[in-house]
């Protein structure tokens, strides 16, 4: 049986972390040759440098996360904390997208795919530096979206919520009564989605199964979004 991602050279951000290994993982199973990097891309010329490096990119992973300052007033939010958010969610995706286009733009082929958050398309209070700079993540792809698809490249965004992760949801908390009760007041369909099914939604949007979807931030949330 074919694999979707025969042959393909797959770019995969911040690759140890949050979805970095379960995107790598299915990804290799589709024939996919990836390139897993993990360096501090809030260095200068970083991003460029990486890209450089790399070659050929097929298709661009930019899986990449912050503290998210959760349950710190706009009031008490420091400046340092506010900055930081957008230097290593939205700076990074400008510099890396920047640095990827020109040879997509060549062979008129390619994929962008940005890991971003739920959080940028519902209010959630207390957590307005990391709000706004995944509302900036989704503000980027949707116009980026729509200036390069005539190059045949598509740029779309994953904003998840309430997916397994050690990070945000370790063992311990998963398995709290509390827990799960409150997933089940949150989340529609009362449970968080497994690592592999948001995966598998990155291997249909880097597939040419997605080549229609166009600067979409489309909500991978169990409901929460909707609620």
């Amino acid at each position: 049986m074919d694999k979707r991602l025969n042959g393909q050279r797959v770019l995969v951000t911040q690759s140890d972390d949050y979805m970095g290994p379960a995107t790598i993982e299915l990804f290799q199973k589709e024939g996919a040759e990836i390139i897993a990097d993990s360096s501090d891309l809030t260095q200068q010329g970083r991003c460029e440098e990486l890209v450089s490096a790399t070659g050929r990119i097929d298709i661009l992973i930019a899986n990449l996360a912050s503290p998210n300052y959760s349950g710190i007033k706009a009031t008490d939010l420091e400046d340092a904390q506010w900055q930081n958010t957008f230097e290593m969610m939205v700076h990074p995706l400008h510099r890396l997208s920047r640095a990827v286009l020109p040879q997509m733009i060549d062979r008129e082929k390619g994929k962008i795919i940005v890991f971003g958050s739920a959080t940028a398309l519902r209010g959630l209070k207390t957590v307005t530096a990391y709000s706004a700079a995944r509302a900036a993540q989704v503000g980027y792809v949707q116009s980026l979206g729509v200036e390069v698809a005539p190059h045949n490249i598509q740029v779309n965004l994953i904003a998840q919520n309430y997916v397994e992760n050690p990070v945000y949801y370790p063992p311990e908390l998963r398995e709290k009564e509390s827990f799960i009760n409150s997933l089940k007041r949150q989340v529609p369909l009362g449970r968080l989605a497994t690592a592999e099914e948001d995966a598998k939604f990155a291997l249909f949007l880097a597939s040419e199964d997605s080549d229609f979807f166009v600067g979409q931030a489309i909500p991978f949330s169990g409901g929460w979004v909707q609620r």
